[in-house]
């Protein structure tokens, strides 16, 4: 269970990504879009796993390259806007959330359009 103390700087973390993920997408050359689907705080406040929509998917792995490469520097982001509410910068792993992918796929599969014959 999480501590109100978790969900708010999860909160904070979040907003905080989906702002700067939203302005390197409008600067790109490129059309795709980063949201970030869920942030996971632990007890300690020592670990942020945040969880990212990359739309289309010929680009997530590219981005998914590129966050992992500027890590450090997403944690300095971070560090700079919580640095009055924490005392110690969590860690950031970034994962790729699917699970609209795999919703999508499961329906695919109920109307018969999958690999799965239509019992």
């Amino acid at each position: 269970m999480e501590s109100n103390r978790q969900r708010k700087v999860a909160q904070i973390i979040q907003e905080d990504f989906a702002e700067l993920f939203r302005k390197q997408s409008s600067e790109s050359k490129q059309n795709f879009l980063v949201s970030v689907s869920d942030v996971k705080v632990t007890p300690d406040l020592g670990i942020a796993k945040i969880y990212l929509s990359i739309f289309p998917q010929e680009f997530r792995s590219s981005i998914m390259k590129e966050i992992e490469i500027n890590k450090a520097q997403y944690r300095n982001f971070i560090g700079q806007k919580m640095a009055k509410q924490v005392r110690i910068i969590p860690q950031l792993s970034f994962y790729l959330d699917t699970t609209l992918d795999d919703v999508e796929k499961i329906e695919k599969e109920l109307r018969g359009e999958g690999d799965n014959p239509v019992l």
